[in-house]
This record gives structure tokens, C-alpha cells and sequence, in this order.
């Protein structure tokens, strides 16, 4: 669906969003009076952080592949807000706002409320990495600010910071009457920029790093990126994140696609410029209500509350549906107030509609980008395959990707890779597999539910590619943990601080990361042994592999406390990474 800037559904939903985020604001000044404050400085607050829903007007591209991005996601999804409250509880709060500076920063800016939930944040909050944080940036920053970096605050009219320069925004601005366009609020027209201004560092590596290697507590790190990267051989052959996280093939430094750098009132403005891919592909995913995200001008007619009570998954508003439901082939539903009538459930579908198309246009570039930064090769057997005898094979594992380990990413610990291999015989039976799930999902090594509870046996020839919190405890040697945080005899878990600086020992104390990714331009050998007894037959016998990739594992979502739909939308989204077969013969 083509959003139309000047649409009656788009401005009824931007007055609605106003009207909501001036009674929702967090932001503001006493008046004298308890309990009642000053709107204008509401009303201040939020234009002086205009939302990527104004910018789309003459950036409808580039707002179309940021509206599904990973960096639109930071603020709206659910297992961020999850697991930023479990791991400040598990700190008594001493965190602060440490997770949503990075996450929130513009909400956090305006001083919202650490805890605030989604529908009492402001559009700009729920927008997480959105235009303004980082073309609102003047300031170079380096590594170890913990997503410390300051937005400059300013209406719609104030300049702008890229890479480029502002040649097109004062080009427009000198022949105002005819590109129909305002620098202030005396002025008609298309509201822009005053002026665009030229910041180096924003097409540098370094300007990621702030968000992108990040280390909490004593030390320990949830963001490894950054040192990954400068150990690469991208960061010595001068290929930078933006090069392949923005380029016209994702995950490889292909180049950049060309086109205008805005179109204003309907036309094009110089339309050979460099044009940076604001989806920034990589491997993580949605599992937020499509209602919600990604986001979408006609969806904030809505509010999150009333997005929440719609149920998607059912069919609502479908023509399907709502032809059964009104030709009493099923059972009569009882709706929430906001989705009684009919004509909203279809409305509403038809926002829903688009946000999963782009959801299912995500996948398609992870995809993407996971195939392009790795490679299968193999089986190799040991010697010829035989009945009744040990079969014996590898397959060799390779991440092409020069600038980042396989996988990498948020967390350090979390995101999951591993592989999957099935042996079937000569009938089509599956007798033999490695990489296998339990019933909820997870791979079947000690942390699955299944594995502890001794319904399924643990897969000990599973090649995964996870990295693990090792932490040291009251009893016996480390221990695999969720967050790393050593559980003790105390009745609060806590981190001592070290004897030595934390930098002699290379970690905190008692806690460690143990790094299973294959770095850039690395091979892991998956080796594996099927036993003979399961051989049982000659005939053609078929080898099947694929590398699974999936954002979180269901062991951590459910360590904090995340729900059923969403461990249900992590499993929906995962994919398959160079899935493929070999035929062989058993004599």
C-alpha cells in the first residue's frame, strides 16, 4: 500500500496521535497549581521531535523500508521490554535507563518514565531508532558510550545532519514558490528542512558503536559487534557497517542504489543521488501485533490498547470471516466495544494487511542477508557407507561475511543458530537426526524444558553456534546462565566487584562469556556419527541440512516471563538457511 502524505486517514490520524501524546506527555512544567501543568510545553516538547510519520511526506521511500527495520522495532518490541525489566529487576533498578537510551532515546529524552508502558509513550518514543536519532546528531561519538548521544532538539524546520551535504534542500528552499514548500510556521506549504548539513561520521563505522558494543554491570558485554568488526577484515579493507547493512544486497558491500533524495509535492528532487537502504537487513524480526508494527500513519487511528483486543490471528475483518460470521457458519463472537462493528474490523484488516506484507517483505531480506553471509559444503563420509556399520560424515560450516562473527548481534548470548541434519532411509523413514526441537521450540540441549523434565534425550552431537553466559556459583564449577548474573548464597543475586582490575583478569569476575560464533571468514567442521544398528537396509538413502536461525531461544523468552503469543510468533518467523539434500548409496 502507497501511503499518500496528504491523506484524510493520515491526518485524522496524526491529530488523534497529538491529542493523545499532549494527555500522555511525561514532560512537564507546573503551573503552580498542583496537579496541573503547562500544554505548551507539552505541545513544545513533541515538535521539537518530529516523528518519522512528518519526515515520510518527502522521504516515503526511505520511510517504507525504515517502517519495518530493526532499528523502527527497537522501541516496540515486546521481548526488548521483557527482558529490560527482568534484567532491572534482577539489579534492583540500578540500571536506570540504560536499555532505553539506545532503544527510546527520544522518549527518554523528553524524560519519559523508564517503566512507562507503550500506549502512555509518545509516537517519537514508540518509534525507537527513528530519524531524528540519528540525523539530529552532530556530535561524534565513540565506543563505550552506552548509547549515550545527545539529539538536538528543533521543529520540523530545523536542519538536518547526513552524510551527504544539503544540496537538495537548498535547492528547493531557493525556488520556494515552486516546490510549494515552508521553513516556518508564517510560511504555506509542504514543511522541510531549513537546511541540511553535512556529517561525516554518520557514513562511518564508529557512529554505530555507541549502540552497537555496549557492556553493563561490571563489565560483562551484551553488544560484541564493534569488537568483531575492528578485528575484521571489512574494518581493514575499510568496508564500514553501512556498507553492506545499507547497500543494494544486503550483507554484502554491493554498492548503492540510486535515486532522488526527496520528492516534494509529487516531484522528485535530483534524482541520481546515492540512496542508503534504510531497512538495515539483518536477522532480527518482529513478533510485536501487526497492529502495532511495523508502523503505519493509517494504524495510529487506533490506539495500542485497542490494537491489542484485535485478534488477528482469528481472521477478523477478513471477508472470509465476516461473510461466515454474518451467514451464522460460526459460533457468534464476542467482540471488544472498539471491534463490534464490522466496518472497523475491515478497516483495520486493511492496515493489517499491508504491516504483514512488510513483515513477510523482512523476511525475504533476512533471509537475504543470512544467505549471502554464510555457506554449507559437504557431506564428506569417512570411508564407503555400509549396513549395519557406524556411518560417519562432515559437513563444514563457513561464515562468508568479512565483517562480523556468525551469528552476532544483540545480547551477545542470544541470537540463535544451529544445525539441522535428518538421515532418512531408503523407505522415507526419518531414523536419525541432530539439531531437533522440543515441543516448544527449542533446540534439545541442557536448557530445554523437555531435556530437564526427561521427556525428550538431549541432542549431544548438536552443532550450535550460540554463545553462552558462563557464571561461577555457591556450588561447583560454571554454570550456563540466562543473564549473567552468579546466583549465590545471598537472597539477591549480585556481582562482586573485582580484586584486579577487571581489564588484567579480561572479564568480570565469576562471569564469562564462552563465544560459539564462527568469527569472519571462519569454518566450524559439524562432524557426526550415525550408529550403524540404524542402518539397516542397502538402497538410496538421503542426507537433508539447513541452518535454522531464529532472534531469541524459548528457554530465555520464558526466563522472562514473555507470553505465549509471542514465544508463538518466534517460532512463526524463523527461516531455514541453505536448506538442501544429497542422495547416497548403502551397500
Amino acid at each position: 500500500m502507497t501511503i499518500s502524505a496528504h491523506s484524510p486517514r493520515r491526518l485524522v490520524a496524526a491529530a488523534l496521535l497529538a491529542a493523545a501524546c499532549l494527555a500522555a506527555s511525561p514532560a512537564r512544567a507546573d503551573t503552580g497549581e498542583e496537579g496541573e501543568a503547562d500544554v505548551h510545553v507539552d505541545l513544545f516538547s513533541e515538535d521539537s521531535y518530529p516523528t518519522a510519520s512528518v519526515c515520510a511526506g518527502c522521504h516515503e521511500k526511505i520511510y517504507d523500508e525504515w517502517r519495518s527495520s530493526n532499528h523502527a522495532y527497537a522501541g516496540i518490541s515486546p521481548m526488548f521490554h521483557k527482558f529490560e525489566q527482568k534484567i532491572t529487576d534482577l539489579t534492583q533498578g540500578t540500571i536506570g535507563t540504560f536499555c532505553v537510551r539506545c532503544h527510546q532515546s527520544a522518549g527518554t529524552t523528553l524524560g519519559e518514565e523508564r517503566w512507562a508502558p507503550l500506549w502512555d509513550r509518545s509516537q517519537i518514543s514508540r518509534e525507537g531508532v527513528t530519524c531524528i536519532t540519528c540525523h539530529r546528531v552532530a556530535e561524534e561519538y565513540a565506543r563505550g558510550t552506552n548509547g549515550e548521544r545527545r539529539i538536538i532538539p528543533g521543529e520540523i524546520f530545523a536542519p538536518v545532519y547526513g552524510n551527504i551535504g544539503g544540496e537538495g534542500v537548498k535547492k528547493v528552499i531557493e525556488d520556494k514558490s515552486y516546490w510549494k514548500v515552508a521553513t516556518s510556521t508564517e510560511e504555506r506549504g509542504a514543511k522541510i528542512h531549513s537546511a541540511g548539513v553535512k556529517f561525516d561520521q554518520l557514513s562511518k563505522s564508529e557512529f554505530c558503536a555507541s549502540c552497537h558494543q555496549v557492556a553493563v554491570n561490571l563489565g560483562i558485554k551484551l553488544e560484541v559487534v564493534w569488537d568483531q568488526y575492528r578485528a575484521s577484515p571489512a574494518f581493514a579493507a575499510g568496508v564500514t557497517c553501512q556498507d553492506c547493512h545499507m547497500s543494494q544486497d544486503p550483507g554484502i558491500p554491493s554498492g548503492f542504489a540510486t535515486g532522488p533524495i526527496a520528492v516534494v509535492n509529487g516531484e522528485p528532487v535530483d534524482e541520481t543521488r546515492t540512496h542508503h537502504d534504510h531497512s538495515f537487513a539483518g536477522p532480527g524480526y518482529s513478533i510485536a501485533h501487526p497492529g502495532i508494527f511495523p508502523h503505519n500513519p493509517d494504524a495510529e487511528a487506533w490506539t495500542i490498547d485497542e490494537w491489542l483486543q484485535f485478534d488477528f490471528r482469528a481472521g477478523w475483518g477478513t471477508p472470509e470471516f465476516e461473510d461466515a460470521l454474518e451467514a451464522g457458519e460460526i459460533p457468534e463472537v464476542a467482540f471488544p466495544d472498539v471491534w463490534s462493528d464490522g466496518y472497523d474490523r475491515e478497516d483495520a484488516r486493511v492496515v493489517l494487511d499491508d504491516n504483514i506484507a512488510a513483515n513477510e517483505d523482512k523476511q525475504r531480506l533476512r533471509e537475504r542477508v543470512m544467505n549471502n553471509g554464510s555457506r554449507i559444503d559437504g557431506p564428506y563420509f569417512e570411508g564407503a557407507p555400509a549396513v549395519g556399520h557406524d556411518l560417519n560424515f562432515t559437513y563444514v560450516v563457513t561464515n562468508t561475511n568479512t565483517g562480523h562473527n556468525l551469528p552476532s548481534g544483540s545480547l551477545g548470548a542470544q541470537p540463535e543458530i544451529w544445525v539441522n541434519v535428518a538421515l532418512i532411509d531408503p523407505d522415507g523413514t526419518n531414523i536419525w537426526e541432530s539439531g531437533y526441537t522440543d515441543q516448544y521450540g527449542d533446540m534439545a540441549d541442557l536448557r530445554s524444558v523437555d531435556v530437564i523434565a526427561g521427556i525428550l534425550p538431549a541432542d549431544r552431537q548438536l552443532v550450535n553456534l550460540q554463545s553462552k553466559f558462563l557464571t561461577t556459583n555457591v556450588k561447583g564449577t560454571d554454570r550456563e546462565m540466562s543473564l549473567p548474573v552468579n546466583v549465590d548464597i545471598d537472597q539477591l543475586p549480585f556481582l562482586r566487584p573485582a580484586g584486579v582490575p577487571t581489564t588484567v583478569l579480561n572479564h568480570p569476575p565469576f562471569v564469562r562469556m564462552e563465544q560459539r560464533s564462527i568469527p569472519p571468514l571462519g569454518v566450524r567442521e559439524a562432524e557426526y556419527t550415525v550408529p550403524g544398528e540404524l542402518i539397516t537396509k542397502p538402497g538410496t538413502y538421503r542426507l537433508a541440512i539447513r541452518m535454522r536461525s531464529r532472534a531469541e531461544p524459548i528457554y530465555f523468552m520464558k526466563f522472562v516471563d514473555a507470553t505465549l503469543e509471542m514465544e508463538q510468533a518466534m517460532n512463526q518467523w524463523m527461516i531455514d538457511i541453505h536448506p538442501y539434500t544429497v542422495e547416497f548409496q548403502v551397500n
